[in-house]
């Protein structure tokens, strides 16, 4: 993976995790620090980014899971060579709502891609990872029951049955245990403003390392 002068920050987690708040308090606690935040998110991110997300989330299409794998990464390359890429070269920090994790852990544990295949995507296509992963983690029925209780559509993700969740769930950890220094991992069960210092405390103790 290559080098760059700025940071990378990935925020992940399952459905209903409170990945929205976070983020919030994350951008504000840099900036604050005096830095320059650059936010995005995946799917997503540029304009062909959010054209690809479209597709992706809406319950209107059936995608098969190498179909999905591709899109994904096909929003992700965009989004690094259009916005991730030239900030971090500026030395400006990058938050992102997901990255690559998210691959491994929906479409390598929930649809049960080989993850080899997703290692190669990641090297041939991104050539970066997070300098810090803040993962936000939940019980499965909890996440479902927040993510209910927004009173949105689901998208078609969001539709998914509880094992594939459990399996993503089960990932995005196994992922934690294998990348310590990188992925930290926080208990998002608890009340939003508890979350959000535990989130900011990790922050601030990896800012200071």
């Amino acid at each position: 993976m290559s080098q760059h002068s700025g940071k990378l920050i990935s925020i992940e987690g399952g459905e209903g995790a409170g990945k929205t708040t976070v983020f919030n308090a994350i951008r504000q606690f840099l900036s604050d620090a005096g830095l320059t935040v650059i936010g995005t998110r995946e799917p997503g991110g540029t304009e062909v980014g959010e054209r690809i997300r479209q597709v992706l989330l809406s319950p209107d299409h059936r995608i098969v899971p190498e179909a999905e794998l591709l899109l994904m990464f096909a929003s992700r390359a965009q989004l690094v060579r259009e916005l991730i890429r030239p900030a971090l070269a500026e030395g400006h920090y990058v938050l992102t709502d997901r990255f690559t994790d998210a691959s491994f852990a929906y479409q390598g544990g929930g649809r049960g891609l080989p993850l080899a295949q997703i290692e190669a995507l990641e090297r041939d296509f991104v050539g970066i990872r997070p300098d810090l992963t803040l993962l936000l983690d939940l019980g499965v029925e909890q996440g479902m029951a927040r993510a209910h209780a927004r009173g949105q559509a689901l998208d078609r993700i969001e539709q998914e049955r509880t094992d594939f969740f459990q399996r993503v769930r089960d990932t995005y950890r196994q992922r934690a245990g294998q990348e310590p220094e990188r992925i930290v991992i926080i208990d998002a069960s608890q009340p939003q403003d508890d979350v959000v210092r535990q989130v900011l405390a990790a922050l601030g103790r990896w800012m200071a390392a």
